[in-house]
């Protein structure tokens, strides 16, 4: 009889940090363990996954895991990171490198697709999908078709990454719809079918058959066996913890090097407009559109926070010691000097269209690190709003959510909240929130106690009422 905590194990695999966590019954984390791979090179010596040590660290990290006495692992599931293939051979082997999903894509590929199959707006409305390249996933086939058709022949299977991390373990290959659904300009939102063009690209054929989300198959394991899942896109995996707990309209902004917003309660087409403001629908585990906002702005704010810690000549985690300062913020924002105002700037690469004003900052019209670091916040959490705002909706929102990284910037989220004085934020505790989506999906099948309903203990933040942030605007 195997002994050990009945837990289910999660690989929740991010662009940077790749964990694994072990959930007891009622849903603790009880371990966890994580890794940063070294980053390795295309054959076109561009920086991208390194898929050998990834597969590697997986298989290892489970073995650790299945061994330990202490669990008995009753189910295993994946999320993963989109916009991101595994392309196999025949013989069930990637046949290339897992390209970076922020790798140029040939302008002149992009021409030809577009003059062939429709223009740039009609494709990203029937896809939901803002034209990004290599951020659109199904380009990336199109791109290896005609640009290394040797290679592009020797598949038999794409898989998304959730699935090759499912594929790992279970030796089936599966698509999936929260991945198939994101920002891939494969499915046709409005035929509920993969768009025409991946059909007469004869794309199709290498995609096995769709399947739920919610699937599972039993996996031996000697004389045991575990219960184990087909994977899951992260940020749908994050919204469905935040869907079984709240009750009210409510939008969560997940944060971290893209900070994407989704609001479950707008389900209306994309417009033309929304799209230019780098709009889209995610696809929920049930296989519903969800309208979400996405905005790079962990990767701004990184950027900015780097080159204020050199120049004011503070250590890497100086900005974990500013503090809220009212007013401070206060006379920032009736100065609106457009000078200091950190204007957009590493956000131009991803070809977003909201944000056409960029400009460096000359951080020498600061008198202090803190008064630099108040205004980059001012000026973000205004781009910030102008992202939720444009999928509010016809429905009242009630409630905001913040989890990931932001969750831990008091200033920002003290600003956002002044900037929505009529909606209650919230940050979560939890910032496992896609791990625990991919652990409820397979909640029935392991675990005999009753689906939890409060999973999360938030953090309220009240408006500054008296703090004029609601009339500052950055652009």
């Amino acid at each position: 009889m195997r002994t050990g905590v009945p837990v289910i194990a999660i690989f929740d695999i991010g662009k940077t940090n790749k964990k694994f966590l072990l959930f007891d019954r009622e849903y603790n984390v009880v371990y966890e363990t994580s890794t940063v791979l070294d980053i390795s090179l295309d054959e076109d010596g561009e920086p991208c996954e390194n898929l050998p040590a990834l597969t590697s660290w997986m298989k290892q990290t489970l073995d650790d895991a299945l061994f330990d006495q202490r669990f008995h692992i009753r189910a295993l599931n994946f999320s993963a990171y989109g916009a991101s293939f595994v392309h196999l051979d025949k013989r069930g082997y990637p046949v290339t490198d897992l390209y970076s999903y922020l790798k140029k894509y040939p302008e002149s590929l992009l021409h030809t697709f577009y003059e062939k199959y429709g223009t740039k707006e009609t494709i990203a409305t029937e896809t939901a999908s803002p034209p990004l390249g290599m951020l659109n996933a199904g380009l990336q086939l199109y791109w290896l078709k005609y640009h290394k058709p040797g290679i592009f022949k020797k598949i038999k299977h794409s898989l998304h990454l959730p699935q090759y991390c499912s594929y790992l373990f279970t030796n089936k290959a599966f698509t999936e719809m929260t991945s198939l659904g994101c920002h891939s300009t494969l499915w046709n939102f409005y035929k509920k079918d993969y768009h025409s063009w991946a059909r007469q690209e004869d794309l199709v054929k290498l995609f096995p058959s769709i399947s739920s989300t919610y699937t599972r198959m039993d996996i031996p394991l000697g004389k045991y066996k575990f219960c184990a899942g087909i994977g899951i896109h992260d940020d749908s995996a994050a919204l469905l913890p935040y869907s079984i707990t709240v009750g009210e309209p409510f939008m969560l902004l997940s944060t971290g090097t893209w900070n994407v917003t989704f609001n479950p309660y707008n389900d209306d087409p994309l417009t033309s407009a929304e799209l230019s403001k780098d709009c889209l629908a995610y696809m929920s585990a049930n296989g519903r559109p969800v309208k979400a906002s996405r905005l790079f702005l962990g990767y701004e704010y990184a950027y900015f926070e780097k080159k204020m810690a050199t120049y004011f000549n503070k250590n890497k985690h100086y900005h974990q010691t500013v503090k809220f300062d009212k007013n401070l913020v206060q006379q920032l924002i009736f100065q609106n000097n457009s000078r200091k105002k950190f204007f957009p700037q590493p956000m131009e690469a991803t070809n977003s269209s909201s944000f056409r004003k960029h400009r460096a900052v000359d951080l020498s019209l600061f008198s202090s690190y803190e008064e630099a670091y108040h205004q980059l916040n001012i000026d973000l959490v205004v781009l910030q709003a102008m992202s939720l705002e444009a999928i509010m909706g016809s429905i009242p929102i009630k409630k905001i959510y913040i989890t990931g990284g932001f969750c831990e910037n008091e200033i920002f989220i003290q600003l956002l909240a002044s900037r929505f004085p009529e909606i209650e934020v919230y940050t979560a505790s939890m910032s496992e929130a896609s791990a625990l989506g991919a652990a409820l999906l397979l909640h029935d099948c392991w675990n005999n106690l009753k689906p939890i309903q409060t999973l999360f203990k938030f953090t309220h933040f009240a408006p500054q009422k008296d703090i004029a942030i609601l009339q500052y605007e950055i652009l």
